[in-house]
């Protein structure tokens, strides 16, 4: 069974956001096309995001998610999701795949410092 909220730690490698999980086999996995902004926008009240922060992501809200990004479409593998707070939209690589068995409607997500 997937975890119903999952968390991972996103840090900046070479200009780019980047995370791993070892729990499912990603080193260094980057954002792009969008996500990478998503993040950008998302993390301004942490500090030096860059250094680390804690990202948490749901197929369902939960208590504290601040921002919601809607599925708009499939490409080359992975998915389009909208942010209609941030009007940006950002595409998820197939490694989401890690965590979800199918792309959900909706990914709830919270940006917050590690202490």
């Amino acid at each position: 069974m997937m975890n119903a909220i999952n968390v991972i730690y996103p840090y900046k490698y070479e200009e780019m956001w980047v995370f791993d999980d070892d729990r499912v086999g990603l080193i260094q996995e980057p954002f792009v096309a969008g996500t990478d902004t998503i993040i950008d926008r998302m993390v301004t009240d942490i500090p030096n995001p860059e250094d680390g922060f804690i990202l948490m992501f749901a197929g369902t809200p939960f208590p504290g998610y601040q921002a919601t990004l809607e599925w708009r479409r499939e490409e080359y593998g992975g998915n389009w999701y909208h942010s209609s707070q941030l009007d940006v939209e950002g595409w998820l690589c197939p490694a989401m795949f890690k965590y979800f068995d199918k792309a959900p409607e909706n990914l709830y997500v919270q940006f917050k410092a590690r202490k």
